[in-house]
């Protein structure tokens, strides 16, 4: 198999539902790469180690049991940073929102949870969404930014960090 943190969003779930790949293996490997990664490019907001760890360790057990939650079991994802997530800090990008921590999940983030993914973390967004940049390095030119609100999650993707990043929600079901 492939560096693991070359493996698309679509070959991770299919790797992890034939159990060929660990939800565990799948996240400390993720964790590994964003270290040597993220100093430099900065997508994240936020990121849960431990509680990603936890999850995956969660989500290997019920696997093992013959049960798969649903096609992004034991998926590592990030979230933009405008997704209310329960427990966990959202700032939407602002200093103004600093240190909210809402109560319960957005409803794309209990969709994505649903779903069997492990959210490891909040990718950085311009504030609200909207304003001026995020402090986002591109991943293959560090001295520019990947530009607009998905900028972060952008070069997640981009840099080989995670599969995948909930950065809109139009056509989740």
């Amino acid at each position: 198999m492939a560096d693991l943190h070359d493996l698309t969003l679509a070959d991770a779930a299919s790797a992890i539902a034939r159990r060929d790949l660990s939800p565990v293996d799948l996240v400390r490997a993720l964790f590994a790469h964003i270290d040597g990664v993220e100093p430099k490019v900065r997508a994240w907001a936020r990121l849960r180690r431990e509680e990603s760890l936890a999850e995956a360790a969660r989500l290997e057990r019920l696997a093992a049991g013959g049960k798969l939650l649903g096609p992004l079991h034991g998926v590592p994802l990030g979230v933009k940073d405008i997704y209310f997530t329960a427990g966990w800090e959202t700032s939407a990008g602002s200093r103004i929102l600093a240190g909210f921590v809402p109560a319960y999940d957005s409803t794309v983030v209990a969709r994505l949870r649903a779903a069997g993914a492990i959210i490891i973390g909040k990718a950085h967004t311009t504030e609200f969404a909207m304003m001026d940049p995020a402090p986002t390095r591109n991943p293959w030119n560090l001295a520019h930014t990947p530009g607009g609100s998905s900028s972060g999650s952008a070069a997640a993707v981009a840099a080989r960090m995670v599969p995948g990043v909930c950065a809109r929600f139009q056509g989740l079901r």
